[in-house]
C-alpha cells in the first residue's frame, strides 16, 4: 500500500499502468514521432481509460507501422481495422489516425519539424506543476487550447483541448504528478 499512496491517485494497481506511470508518463519526449505516436493514442482514448489504449498499444503499433507516417499513409482497409478486436473498433478514431499521418507529413514537407511545433507552447521547457491532490489538476489549459487549434488548421483529428492537455501531460510539457507522487521532481531532488 505505500508505493499506491507514493503514486497519483490515477495509477491503478495493475503493472502495466504502474509501469507506465513510472517511466513514461511526464518525461520529457522530444522524439517527433514518439511524440506523433502518443498524439494519436491520446485520441484513441477518448471516452475510455488510458488502462485500456496501453493495453492495446503493441497492436496500435503493429497495425499502424509503428506510428511510421509514410507507411500510415498507404492504409486503406478500415474494415480489417474495425474487425480488430485488439484495438478501439471506432471507425471515426481510426481513420483519424490515418489523416494525422497525412497532417504529419504535410507539416514535414513545409518543413515544419512537429517536434519543435509541439514544445513550442511551452516555450521547449516542461512546466512542472505542484499540485497536492489530483482534483486540482486542470483537464485542459489555455496553452492545450492553444496546441488544439493549431493542430486542427494543420489537419489533425481528434486533437481536442483535453486530448491535448492529456498528451502534455503524458510527454512531459507539463509534470503534474502531484507533489506526494515518487516521480515529482521534489521528490526525486529529495531522493525520497
Amino acid at each position: 500500500m505505500e508505493n499506491q499512496t507514493r503514486r497519483c491517485g490515477w495509477v491503478s494497481a495493475d503493472p502495466i499502468d504502474i509501469d507506465y506511470h513510472d517511466h513514461e508518463w511526464g518525461h520529457v519526449e522530444k522524439d517527433s514521432q514518439k511524440l506523433f505516436e502518443q498524439l494519436c493514442l491520446e485520441g484513441q482514448q477518448a471516452g475510455l481509460s488510458w488502462l485500456t489504449i496501453l493495453k492495446k498499444r503493441s497492436e496500435y503499433r503493429r497495425c499502424f507501422y509503428d506510428f511510421n507516417p509514410q507507411k500510415m499513409i498507404t492504409i486503406t482497409d478500415i474494415e480489417a481495422l474495425l474487425n480488430n478486436k485488439g484495438l478501439i473498433r471506432h471507425r471515426l478514431k481510426l481513420k483519424a489516425i490515418i489523416k494525422n499521418a497525412s497532417a504529419y507529413l504535410a507539416m514535414q514537407h513545409h518543413g515544419e519539424d512537429f517536434s519543435n511545433f509541439i514544445w513550442q507552447f511551452v516555450d521547449h521547457q516542461p512546466i512542472i506543476n505542484h499540485y497536492c491532490r489530483l482534483e486540482d489538476i486542470p483537464t485542459r489549459t489555455p496553452i492545450s487550447e492553444k496546441m488544439s487549434k493549431a493542430l486542427k488548421q494543420r489537419g489533425f483529428a481528434f486533437v481536442g483541448p483535453t486530448t491535448c492537455y492529456a498528451f502534455m501531460q503524458a510527454m512531459g510539457l507539463v509534470n503534474d504528478h502531484i507533489v506526494t507522487c515518487v516521480s515529482h521532481p521534489l521528490s526525486l531532488k529529495n531522493g525520497k
